[in-house]
């Protein structure tokens, strides 16, 4: 299962950080790139003053600086979200721009659009669609999508309910391309452990949210470093889709995390943010239940370098294992 070059070439971590409504910019991506992984976020996360063509340019010459700076260690490819559900009503703006600065990796959610991924073809970019079942997996590749992100149970956002190991493994029965596995991974041995169960890469979202480059307050910053899995709810209230939400921020909101009622999924909006009058992903807090991991807020490098210790160490302790049988 050979990864596409883009991919294989300057990844010190098999690994892709994932893209952050609200919390993912500019400072974050380049400090995720810098380290050795895939830096992304959600193209509308650039609102108001801050345009998303300004972001491009920012991610795109500091990315160039370093690479002068330290040709032996390349920074990795950016990746960009991109909305494709119909509310999105920036999708062809933001597609253009992407088009016109050849983001290398595009991200597609809630949605599989054939000309989408022409576009980004076009110039020689990937596209990399997010997916809860195998039914979806094979709906994104026969509309021309080039890899799968296979969004299991307990990862953050909008997450699936099913085991990783079993949706990996239905996948790797029809798809040799590239396949990434989101859903609790939070250390280095969870990026080898999905390894193991057939993906290329491990996709890693809560951790980065308490990293000092985050867009993220203060709180939720420590929420994540503070909670664990059973701090995790898991709703679709507040988007119309189901994901997993910080139970401490839903009861700030003056909410009952264990009676939410069920959103109407034709109203889902993300034009808006949300369904209700407290935000996803502004005052509820998205996690995914990996976070029992995440001890402390540091700087993204110094996280990325902390999932590699851990990465190298699983490794030589499994290789351990299995020369002793």
């Amino acid at each position: 299962m050979a990864l596409p070059n883009i991919l294989a070439e300057t990844l010190r971590l098999p690994a892709v950080a994932s893209p952050l409504f609200i919390i993912s910019g500019p400072e974050l991506v380049i400090e995720q790139c810098k380290a050795g992984v895939v830096g992304s976020f959600p193209s509308l996360n650039a609102r108001g003053d801050e345009s998303f063509e300004s972001w491009l340019i920012q991610i795109r010459d500091a990315l160039a600086a370093h690479d002068a700076a330290n040709p032996d260690s390349p920074a990795a490819p950016y990746a960009v979200n991109l909305i494709v559900h119909r509310s999105n009503n920036r999708l062809e703006e933001d597609l253009a721009l992407c088009v016109k600065y050849q983001v290398p990796i595009i991200i597609t959610s809630l949605g599989a659009r054939p000309e989408i991924n022409d576009a980004v073809h076009s110039y020689g970019g990937i596209v990399l669609h997010d997916i809860i079942n195998n039914t979806f997996a094979r709906k994104a590749i026969e509309k021309g999508a080039d890899g799968l992100i296979a969004v299991a149970a307990g990862a953050g956002g909008h997450a699936g309910t099913q085991s990783p190991m079993a949706l990996i493994r239905e996948i790797r029965e029809w798809f040799d391309g590239p396949l990434l596995l989101s859903g609790a991974i939070a250390s280095g041995a969870s990026i080898l452990a999905a390894q193991a169960m057939g993906a290329d890469l491990g996709y890693i979202g809560s951790a980065f949210i308490a990293t000092t480059e985050a867009r993220a307050v203060p709180g939720y910053k420590d929420c994540i470093a503070a909670s664990g899995a059973e701090d995790i709810v898991y709703s679709n209230l507040f988007t119309g889709v189901h994901g997993n939400y910080l139970r401490p921020s839903i009861v700030a909101a003056g909410m009952d995390p264990d009676d939410l009622p069920e959103s109407d999924p034709s109203k889902m909006d993300f034009g808006s943010g949300g369904n209700t009058k407290k935000k996803a992903w502004k005052d509820i807090w998205g996690a995914g239940q990996g976070i029992g991991a995440v001890k402390q807020v540091q700087p993204a490098a110094d996280l990325v370098a902390q999932l590699r210790s851990e990465y190298d160490a699983a490794f030589a302790d499994l290789s351990a294992r299995v020369g002793a049988r």
